[in-house]
């Protein structure tokens, strides 16, 4: 009994001094370490009072005042050149940004000159600063410039011109301090038109392009990890019916321009296969009012669209498509989209290879397997993405184009502070910042 004593007490002295040592250590550690208080805020991520994970700190964006031949005057200039201006105007507020495909840049324009009190839960934040910010929006009307003289010849000497915009932008962004700083590479610019910048996309692709695909840029120019892909702006109204079938009697509906260069070629071929198949309205037709009453009509009233390359892999109707509810059938083996980091295609368009759609017979009779149920599904979803195409929206397309260039940021510092250490060398091939995705040669559409 007293042995049993014995071992109890020693057992009892070695639990003792072991939680000594533990408290004696613990504080000494504990003095060592920074406090909370100490810490960069955002190491952390308490989440508040309702349990939602904490806002993370917004990007600072410093916009440009640019000169107004590169915002309003090319407004301005379009409306001359259209007889709806017969001279400049002085308050330019009174222009009107044109509608056209590619409007996203007076979109992005016209959020951070809002105040930031109606910018409510958008991921950047405008500074007035340019010392204060981490990235630079240079808010050039690039797109609109690009067709203020579309189809219409200027005599030499005379009239507006593109590609001197673009030359005297080139000209004065190396004339900023900002610019100079890091080539450019903490620069945002809009480029949505495929030819919009073709100028001087040499010297500016250092910088965040928004672009609508990656078709008319070279690899050096153009990639996934630097740029952000955009989507087209709309042309066709909104379909605000209820889903179903009942009202789209047309299988398949295709209204546009019937040829196209490059991969846009495949259209007149699909001209010919699919214009004499029954419930398949596929007509010829350009820009005009009409035909966008045309199509917004046809697309409401029809179950699939068709959505074939243009002259770059991407073209407006995919977008009008899906505000229409009207299922997209993609034949485009080329095309980029817009925010698939959020959004899955697959569950709302149908991806066919561009050969496979040229088969006789193999498009329509594939459609017309496909069961109501499953159309439903579909409408389903692209009622619930299609305000990511919607520029309009609050929480369209400007907020997710604004994420998308806020995630950019690390890259963008990795590289600056990267380049400023390397030594100049002569390459023999360019030096691309892109990601290869698909190397295998295997076909993942129908």
């Amino acid at each position: 009994m007293a042995r049993k004593s014995s071992l109890l007490k020693r057992a009892a002295i070695a639990v003792v001094s072991v939680i000594a040592i533990y408290v004696i250590l613990n504080a000494s550690v504990s003095r060592s370490l920074p406090s909370s208080s100490d810490l960069p805020r955002q190491l952390f991520r308490d989440e508040d009072d309702e349990g939602r994970a904490p806002i993370q700190p917004r990007v600072r964006v410093y916009m440009y005042d640019l000169p107004r031949r590169f915002t309003y005057g090319v407004i301005e200039q379009h409306a001359i050149v259209r007889g709806g201006l017969k001279k400049p105007v002085d308050d330019v507020a009174t222009l009107k940004y044109p509608g056209h495909q590619h409007m996203h840049e007076w979109y992005l324009f016209s959020d951070l000159n809002r105040p930031e009190v109606d910018r409510s839960g958008s991921p950047i934040t405008r500074v007035m600063d340019p010392a204060d910010a981490d990235l630079f929006y240079v808010p050039v009307f690039s797109s609109l410039s690009l067709i203020v003289n579309a189809g219409r010849p200027v005599e030499p000497g005379s009239g507006y011109s593109d590609e001197k915009m673009q030359e005297g932008l080139m000209e004065w962004l190396e004339r900023q301090e900002w610019w100079r700083r890091n080539e450019g590479r903490d620069h945002v610019i809009p480029a949505g038109d495929p030819n919009a910048l073709y100028r001087i996309l040499d010297r500016v692709k250092n910088a965040v392009l928004l672009v609508a695909d990656f078709g008319r840029l070279r690899p050096d120019q153009g990639s996934f990890v630097k740029d952000v892909v955009i989507p087209y702006s709309h042309r066709v109204n909104l379909f605000n019916g209820e889903i179903g079938v009942e009202s789209r009697n047309t299988l398949l509906f295709f209204m546009g321009n019937r040829y196209r260069k490059d991969g846009g070629k495949v259209r007149d071929l699909l001209f010919q296969v699919l214009e004499k198949e029954e419930d398949v309205t596929i007509k010829h037709g350009t820009q005009s009012r009409e035909n966008r009453r045309a199509a917004t009509k046809g697309m409401h009233t029809s179950k699939f669209c068709l959505n074939p390359a243009g002259d770059t892999p991407s073209a407006c109707r995919l977008f009008d498509s899906i505000v229409s509810l009207c299922v997209p059938v993609i034949v485009s083996d080329s095309i980029e989209l817009p925010f698939e980091d959020v959004i899955d295609y697959r569950k709302f368009s149908i991806f066919v290879e561009a050969n496979a759609a040229l088969e006789p017979g193999f498009l329509v009779q594939m459609l017309r397997k496909i069961k109501t149920k499953k159309i439903l599904e579909y409408q389903r979803e692209m009622q619930s993405v299609r305000r990511y195409f919607d520029y309009e929206n609050p929480n369209g397309a400007v907020k997710e184009i604004w994420r998308q260039v806020s995630q950019k940021l690390p890259l963008i510092k990795l590289m600056s502070n990267r380049d400023k250490r390397l030594v100049l060398r002569n390459l023999t091939e360019p030096n691309c910042s892109c990601l290869c995705t698909n190397q295998t040669g295997l076909i993942t559409s129908i």
